[in-house]
């Protein structure tokens, strides 16, 4: 299996700040519903998460902090997880961010299935950046481009001509303020 990386490195500013993956929907927080999709699709599974890593024992997963300072953006999860994979001989690691609970349960096959290089979900013809089939052979170019300030992950991909896996327009609802807990399918 294809390992995998939750990103939830963020500093969740538009949800007024703390860990916006235990923000609870439908009584679980929502990492727990991210969980729940990924764990049947790719194993082993990582958080990359930043400041005390203690906080996210209950989850019994490793956490991978950014290897740049400075919260530079999911970006630096993709490379915290890049780095991780290959140190256990892994070639390529999926993303999903920690807050969009009902990503598809085909993530990782759909994406698979688009190419064997960089591969970028797309839902409704939209991007879907922080979900993604990254080969780790691109992370020493990531660390230099992360290096020269590159913070948006299009402006990075572009480079590598990702190939894309096409999804349903609400496949990647995500909460990013709390009202959108509210309107949570």
């Amino acid at each position: 299996m294809i390992p995998a990386v939750i990103l939830a490195g963020g500093l969740a500013r538009r949800m007024g700040g703390g860990d916006k993956g235990r923000a609870l929907l439908q009584g679980r927080p929502l990492i727990r519903h991210v969980l729940d999709r990924l764990q049947p699709q790719c194993a082993p599974i990582a958080l990359n998460a930043n400041g005390d890593p203690a906080r996210w024992d209950d989850l019994g997963l490793p956490v991978l902090p950014d290897t740049r300072a400075g919260h530079p953006g999911p970006l630096a999860g993709v490379l915290a997880g890049m780095r991780w994979a290959a140190a256990l001989g892994r070639d390529r690691i999926v993303t999903a961010a920690a807050d969009t609970p009902f990503l598809p349960p085909t993530l990782v096959a759909d994406l698979a299935a688009a190419g064997d290089g960089l591969v970028l979900a797309r839902a409704g013809g939209r991007p879907q950046p922080t979900f993604g089939l990254w080969p780790t052979a691109l992370a020493d170019d990531l660390d230099e481009a992360l290096g020269a300030g590159t913070r948006k992950i299009l402006d990075w991909t572009d480079r590598h001509a990702p190939a894309h896996a096409d999804f349903p327009a609400e496949a990647f609802f995500n909460v990013n303020r709390p009202e959108d807990l509210d309107r949570a399918p």
